[in-house]
């Protein structure tokens, strides 16, 4: 598989370095592509150095991982590129989400990925972390980043995944047992699919979490984020997680 990664930061660098052991043809992507010249080396052949727009043409699969302040200039140099493209989200946005009472809540949350069943099943009107600026009287919940990125490129099939674990415990954990969860967050199936085969590849264990909305649990400020959960206990983690927010 073809697979473009937007930002070549600590995590984006990771990411293309695993996936070009894992047999994929990866392009990674930077304002200044000649500055990756030591992970193009990395990749053993597997991996080139494109522009933004380039990158993001090449891949059948896109991860997205540049810093949140540039996520908006990436997005307009590869928008049109990433047009019905699985797209994984591994960006955090910059501003600390709060527990509000009232806002309503994502429904359907908690089922494990494909080849791990969950009967989990978490009520509609659980509430979820929402950012600083929520109408609090109205009870309105504001959007996550993820939802944001959709917004800006809605015509990509857009899939949250690798933004809850520093690259430094995912290395330590990387295909050693008990699997470390990795929180999945979609309503494409196609995009789910595709996240989850690839998390399985690079050696963790994806655990859906439900769809675009409930990204809150697992961004800036939510109580998924930089929790190191095994596969086995992350249906009980997510449980937990919303009932800290009520």
């Amino acid at each position: 598989m073809r697979i473009g990664v937007i930002g070549a930061g600590q995590l984006g660098g990771t990411l293309a370095t695993w996936c070009a052991e894992s047999g994929h043809e990866v392009a990674v992507t930077s304002r200044h592509p000649d500055r990756l010249t030591d992970l193009v080396e990395l990749g053993d052949g597997h991996i080139r150095a494109l522009t933004v727009p380039e990158a993001a043409a090449f891949g059948e699969v896109l991860f997205f991982a540049p810093n949140w302040e540039s996520a908006r200039e990436a997005i307009d140099l590869a928008h049109d590129a990433m047009a019905g493209k699985v797209v994984i989200d591994a960006t955090n946005p910059a501003h600390v989400s709060v527990p509000i009472e009232g806002a309503p809540g994502p429904a359907g949350l908690g089922s494990f990925a494909p080849g791990f069943p969950s009967t989990l099943d978490i009520p509609s009107f659980v509430r979820v972390p929402v950012a600083p600026g929520t109408n609090r009287e109205l009870g309105t919940a504001p959007k996550s980043g993820f939802e944001t990125l959709i917004d800006w490129a809605p015509d990509a099939h857009w899939v949250k995944a690798f933004n809850t674990i520093s690259t430094d415990i995912l290395d330590r954990r990387r295909g050693h047992d008990p699997l470390l969860a990795e929180y999945v967050c979609t309503d494409q199936r196609d995009a789910r699919e595709a996240a989850c085969r690839i998390i399985q590849e690079l050696g963790f264990a994806p655990f859906f979490a439900g769809g675009p909305e409930a990204a809150r649990l697992t961004e800036t400020g939510g109580p998924l984020q930089k929790l190191e959960v095994d596969v086995q206990d992350a249906k009980d983690a997510l449980a937990e997680a919303l009932a800290t927010i009520h």
